[in-house]
């Protein structure tokens, strides 16, 4: 099987469970095609329903639906369906913990020529702050069919950014997924990289140029942003002398931000957070803003060998 898009992977799952569960319904801002989710709209019409460019109805309807006893999954860009919706967002789902998932597509820099209208770098923070409110970044295909399985069993709000283009292959098909569960994809010794979503696959890339080089570098897929696996991050801290965060998100209030709170008060560690600048991105393609700003696996290698020469030069000091 080909590599598909993370998008692409979550209308496949829906598609599967829906011709076993009439329950299942799909929500769509004007953007059947943009969350590939056309296939189900053709497949399914009645359980399909178009809000048009409408963000604020989406989420309002989808949570009407789920309070029906549907089992709702909103698509819309991630960049409008965290802000333009977000007070449906917080009232109708998270505080009336209604079933239904929300699902930003396209997220982080996926529509990085478009400039930063359409960037979502601040929708981790935001829906990170609403109380009974879920999050996940899956980093690629096999990870989100996992995931979107998992969240049709349950019944609690949630919050999934994937990304536009096909994601790197970081799983298989044998993949195990425990639900608010990180995934340790490496140990390491020297210093342990946590990342989510498009950056664990960098991440990865970082730590095979860094083990050519001697140092032990472990990775962390946090896919799971809220909850945050604690214990994970704990261990991590324990086990290595610093500890590199890597997120397509803004430095504040998204993964190194959360870590960093877990480290300080549980492990004390150095937490260097490599993130999208605070400022006016750059226009251009995911990966020119990727290079500009290193969120790539040389430039991920270089930060982490930056940080540990400082590391060592103030054990020496």
């Amino acid at each position: 099987m080909g590599r598909i898009s993370n998008r692409q992977a979550i209308c496949e799952v829906l598609l599967e469970a829906a011709k076993e569960d009439q329950d299942i319904v799909v929500a769509c801002s004007d953007s059947r095609g943009s969350a590939s989710l056309a296939p189900f709209a053709k497949e399914f019409p009645e359980q399909f329903v178009e809000l048009g460019i409408a963000e604020q109805n989406l989420v309002a309807v989808s949570a009407g639906l789920a309070a029906c006893g549907k089992k709702v999954f909103a698509a819309s860009p991630a960049s409008f369906l965290s802000t333009r919706s977000y007070e449906q967002a917080k009232v109708d789902v998270a505080y009336s913990g209604t079933n239904v998932t929300l699902v930003g597509i396209s997220g982080g820099v996926s529509y990085g020529a478009l400039g930063m209208t359409h960037h979502s770098c601040q929708d981790i923070a935001a829906f990170c702050a609403l109380p009974d409110m879920r999050v996940y970044l899956p980093s690629d295909r096999f990870q989100t069919k996992k995931l979107i399985q998992a969240l049709l069993k349950d019944q609690k709000p949630a919050y999934v950014r994937v990304s536009r283009s096909a994601s790197e292959d970081v799983y298989d098909e044998d993949l195990e997924l425990s639900l608010n569960q990180a995934k340790v994809l490496e140990q390491g010794s020297d210093l342990t990289i946590i990342a989510c979503g498009e950056m664990v696959s960098p991440s990865l890339a970082a730590a095979r140029l860094l083990r050519q080089e001697g140092i032990s570098a472990g990775v962390i897929d946090m896919y799971c942003l809220k909850p945050l696996d604690e214990a994970a991050v704990l261990e991590a801290a324990r086990g290595s002398k610093c500890i590199l965060t890597v997120e397509e998100h803004s430095p504040y209030g998204g993964l190194g931000s959360m870590v960093a709170q877990v480290v300080g008060a549980g492990c004390p560690r150095r937490v260097v957070n490599m993130a999208l600048p605070d400022g006016h991105l750059i226009a251009g393609s995911g990966p020119e803003v990727f290079r500009e700003y290193g969120l790539t696996g040389e430039g991920i290698a270089a930060r982490a060998r930056e940080v540990l020469a400082q590391e060592a030069g103030r054990d020496g000091a």
